[in-house]
C-alpha cells in the first residue's frame, strides 16, 4: 500500500493548515468578499458601462462582516479588527440609496417600461408619464 504523507489533508491538517471553525468562517468571508469583483465586473460587461448592482453591497457586507466575525473571535487583532468595524457604513447606505432608487422608478401605464424618477416621458414608447415631477424648487 503507497504511503499517505504525500496527500494534502493528513495529520488533521488540508495543505498544511489546521482548520478551525473560525478558519472556515475567515475563508468563507474571503472568498464571498472576492466574488463581489466578478459580480461587478460581470454587469459592467453586460450594459457596456461602469456598474455596481445592489449584489456586490450584499457580498460586500456579507463578507466583510464574516471577516468582522473571524478577527473579533478567532484572531483578536486590533489592526484586522478595525480594518473591518467600519465598512459596513458606506454598504448600508449604498443599499439604501439603492433601495430608494428602485422604489421611485416609474412605471409607464402604456408600456410597462421603468423610467428614472425624474423622467416625464417613457423612453420606451414616448408616452407621457402620468404625475410627472416637477423640477426642483418649483411647484406643481
Amino acid at each position: 500500500m503507497p504511503s499517505l504523507e504525500h496527500f494534502p489533508w493528513i495529520n488533521g491538517k488540508f495543505l498544511d493548515v489546521e482548520w478551525t471553525t473560525w478558519k472556515v468562517v475567515g475563508w468563507i468571508g474571503n472568498v464571498v468578499f472576492f466574488s463581489r469583483f466578478f459580480v461587478q465586473w460581470y454587469a459592467t460587461e453586460k450594459r457596456r458601462q461602469v456598474v455596481v448592482p445592489a449584489l456586490f453591497w450584499w457580498l460586500s457586507l456579507a463578507g466583510s462582516g464574516l471577516l468582522l466575525a473571524y478577527a473579533l473571535f478567532y484572531k483578536r487583532d486590533s489592526v484586522f479588527i478595525f480594518a473591518y468595524a467600519f465598512t459596513w457604513i458606506p454598504y448600508v447606505r449604498n443599499l439604501i440609496i439603492h433601495h430608494r432608487h428602485q422604489k421611485a422608478q416609474r412605471l409607464c401605464p402604456h408600456c410597462g417600461f421603468t423610467s428614472p424618477p425624474a423622467a416625464a416621458y417613457c423612453a420606451h414608447c414616448g408616452a407621457k408619464l402620468d404625475d410627472a415631477p416637477s423640477p426642483p424648487g418649483q411647484a406643481r
